[in-house]
């Protein structure tokens, strides 16, 4: 209603600042990491991403809390978590693991577009050049007792994504069964100006990738919600999202449940558990700060700490800068 009020009769948005100006030539800088599987080059690689921008009708006031900076912040999580299984000889995998935050996500994932045309066009070497097993996009994940696997085309028995949903649906119903999961099986649409999620941007280039959300639906209207702050983040919905995927996640790559691990079997406890207070100030540095893409150059101070706080847990971290497209 008050939307329909604003829009029918003409309201105007005045401030006192300056006149605005159109910003017409953006840079889009995303953030790449790996930690390299043991045994070889010809590894496959699991390639885990999150978008770290923000969008509303005000892009100062745009902080993202759940979309995407749980998606950001679990990522980083991620890469604490297996940077320690990667430290030692006895319990690294034999997968790559390449972590990549990407800009642009609410301007069609651009930054993944580049990226990925970066990676397969113009390279002779890269991560995602041969063996990609899959590519998991983590997409508001702060909130609720829902999670939906978003894919594109269902994934095929025997292959390592297959592997994942079941493994998904394993942790989920023995250790979590307050949680209701889901396959959400959506084509591409190319018709549509705007992609549904992340992964169908992987999927165009035929690489098996889904989306991980607590979201049924990519329509939903606090992806891009200026009241998407920090206070309606739930921190145990958050940790015992980010707990899901870890589990599931090191059953697939260390073939666990093929080895007769019991499916209530936890591996992140005593030292190796979620760190709520890390988890938190990550969440709370994240939606503290206004994240739309136009507002995040290659020198901002958000982008450097992202880039610092890869370079902690990961190998060859840098960025990674693409022109927007002007469109």
């Amino acid at each position: 209603v008050l939307l329909h009020t604003a829009t029918a009769n003409g309201f105007q948005m005045v401030t006192s600042g300056a006149q605005s100006k159109a910003i017409n030539d953006w840079l889009i800088p995303s953030v790449e990491g790996r930690l390299t599987g043991l045994g070889g080059e010809d590894l496959p690689t699991v390639v885990i991403v999150a978008h770290y921008d923000s969008f509303g009708v005000a892009p100062w006031l745009s902080h993202g809390a759940d979309s995407n900076g749980s998606g950001i912040s679990v990522l980083l999580e991620l890469a604490r978590l297996f940077s320690r299984l990667y430290t030692y000889r006895r319990t690294h995998a034999g997968y790559n693991l390449l972590f990549f935050a990407s800009g642009g996500g609410k301007f069609n994932y651009q930054g993944t577009k580049r990226w990925l045309e970066d990676n397969l066009d113009h390279t002779d070497s890269s991560l995602l050049q041969d063996n990609v097993a899959f590519v998991l996009c983590l997409d508001t994940l702060g909130r609720g007792n829902s999670l939906h696997l978003h894919v594109s085309k269902p994934p095929k028995e025997g292959t390592l994504q297959h592997a994942f949903l079941r493994e998904l649906e394993t942790v989920v119903g023995s250790q979590f069964p307050e949680v209701k999961f889901s396959m959400v099986h959506k084509k591409i649409n190319l018709a549509e100006d705007m992609l549904a999620w992340e992964h169908e941007r992987f999927a165009i280039r035929r690489l098996p990738a889904f989306t991980l959300s607590h979201l049924e639906s990519h329509r939903d209207s606090l992806r891009n919600s200026i009241m998407d702050r920090r206070a309606r983040i739930d921190t145990k919905a958050l940790i015992r999202n980010t707990r899901i995927i870890a589990e599931a996640l090191t059953r697939v790559i260390y073939n666990l449940t093929d080895k007769g691990a019991p499916a209530d079997t936890q591996i992140f406890t005593d030292q190796m558990q979620i760190q709520q207070e890390q988890l938190e100030s990550v969440m709370d540095w994240l939606s503290s700060q206004p994240r739309a893409a136009q507002l995040i150059d290659k020198d901002s101070t958000f982008l450097n700490t992202l880039e610092y706080y890869m370079g902690r847990y990961l190998k060859d971290v840098k960025q990674h800068h693409v022109k927007a497209d002007k469109r």
